[in-house]
């Protein structure tokens, strides 16, 4: 793994730490669908504690992958996408790697 490569791994850790929960992922993915909500928006059909869903709103925000704006009572969410799109270039990084590890395994078994 290069250092360019290392480097943005280290920084697209926190990403995918934070979208290894199924909860935080459909979180994302509505904020994704249907733009900003309300924290109790996001809450809805999801089926767990308004406190809990607090908490994971926390754990994206604090990963960059969320940010919040106060609106009377409640926060308005809305998803940042500068910090998926890094986490996606990783993952390309990383495929580009894995096809060329294939590559070169499937060369080698070739020439022998």
């Amino acid at each position: 793994m290069s250092v360019r490569a290392s480097e943005s791994a280290v920084r697209a850790a926190p990403v995918f730490a934070a979208l290894g929960d199924a909860t935080r992922i459909r979180m994302v993915a509505r904020l994704g669908a249907s733009g900003p909500q309300s924290t109790a928006q996001l809450g809805d059909g999801v089926g767990v504690t308004r406190q809990a869903i607090a908490k994971h709103l926390r754990v994206l925000a604090d990963a960059g992958l969320v940010r919040a704006t106060r609106s009377g009572r409640d926060s308005i969410w809305e998803l940042r996408t500068r910090q998926l799109a890094e986490a996606r270039r990783c993952l390309e990084q990383i495929s580009t790697q894995w096809d060329g590890a294939l590559e070169r395994l499937r060369a080698l078994v070739e020439d022998e």
